[in-house]
């Protein structure tokens, strides 16, 4: 079993974290056990959710299996998120002192525990001063309601920031970053894994299968159609499937992706997570499964280990590629300096 730090704390976690976002949408509370159930026989130990996932149903399952289960409760690292919109009024979203209060009270209690492992601010909030929500924050881990906080869906100034602050202020500092990273989606390494390398945060990468993408489902020049995410919607945000399949570099992953897993004798979706778990910074990579099939094949990614060329050949046919300046082939290489000669 593969176990890494939280970020720079010393709370240990599994190299992949059980995202819940389906629980109470596309699978069903007796569904949602036998995924949670499946994960910790695995070996699992973290569980990732949001108070927004379904409207809180997430929390209130994952809840009620955890007082079910009072080993595995024991054993279990729980992390979710607070900041979008649980109700009409001006005050039930944000990151400000008011609603982050009420916000963290509900989770703890749909979750049915006195205390939150790890708790994100699911996105940005320009509204509210960063130094209310650190304060908060703070407060909150002092109090005993939760043990970490981290971010998700940051950038890199908004991660300087909140860092540099917590450092002024003396308050307890962030230790991950949730943000969606996979093959196909490489921008986050122009700024914002070097701002968590900095800070020394751990990331939890989202979405590492591109929506479906990587996994070889769809095809070329094939509209989506079934029981499938895209099927059910695709024109579904960053994920759509016409900008996707009109892009030359997707299909150039998708094909080496499936050269390698063919090779390995193991699943396209294998290939991609191992990929993700291997890149610098990442702490745990969620996983977001319908099934049981599928999160049985993707927890199978634990015992694939890629080697040194696959993961040469992989980082070569996905590089990000910015052109303009500073973010382009000369910018990057004026930012990588060393010291030359013998002096």
């Amino acid at each position: 079993m593969d176990y890494r730090k939280l970020g720079p704390s010393g709370a240990v976690v599994t190299a992949y974290c059980l995202g819940t976002m389906t629980f109470g949408a596309e699978a069903d509370e007796a569904a949602s056990h036998k995924l949670l159930d499946d994960y910790f026989a695995w070996g699992g130990n973290f569980i990732d959710t949001a108070d927004v996932y379904s409207a809180g149903k997430s929390e209130e399952i994952i809840g009620r299996w955890l007082k079910a289960r009072p080993t595995e409760a024991r054993q279990t690292v729980v992390a979710t998120k607070g900041r979008f919109p649980m109700g009409n009024g001006p005050n039930d979203i944000g990151l400000s002192r008011r609603h982050l209060g009420q916000a963290l009270d509900d989770s703890l209690r749909r979750l049915g525990i006195d205390h939150i492992d790890l708790y994100q601010m699911h996105a940005w909030d320009a509204l509210t001063p960063i130094e209310e929500t650190l304060r908060f924050l703070d407060d909150a881990v002092r109090a005993g309601k939760i043990g970490y906080y981290g971010f998700s869906n940051y950038v890199g100034w908004h991660i300087a920031k909140a860092v540099e602050i917590a450092k002024a202020h003396g308050y307890t500092r962030p230790v991950t970053l949730q943000p969606q990273y996979n093959l196909l989606v490489r921008d986050i390494e122009l700024e914002i894994v070097d701002a968590c390398l900095d800070a020394g945060m751990g990331m939890l990468p989202w979405s590492p299968l591109g929506g479906g993408w990587l996994t070889g489902k769809y095809r070329r020049d094939e509209a989506p159609t079934g029981a499938t995410r895209l099927g059910e919607n695709p024109n579904r945000g960053s994920e759509s499937y016409a900008p996707r399949n009109a892009q030359e570099r997707t299909w150039a992953i998708i094909a080496a992706v499936e050269e390698i897993a063919k090779a390995r004798g193991v699943t396209m979706a294998q290939v991609a997570l191992a990929w993700t778990a291997a890149r610098p910074a990442v702490t745990s990579v969620i996983l977001g499964a319908r099934t049981r099939e599928q999160l049985a094949d993707n927890l199978g990614a634990g015992e694939l280990k890629l080697s040194e060329a696959e993961m040469d050949r992989l980082n070569e046919i996905s590089a990000p590629q910015p052109a303009a300046y500073p973010y382009g082939e000369s910018g990057r290489n004026q930012r990588h300096r060393k010291i030359e000669g013998g002096r």
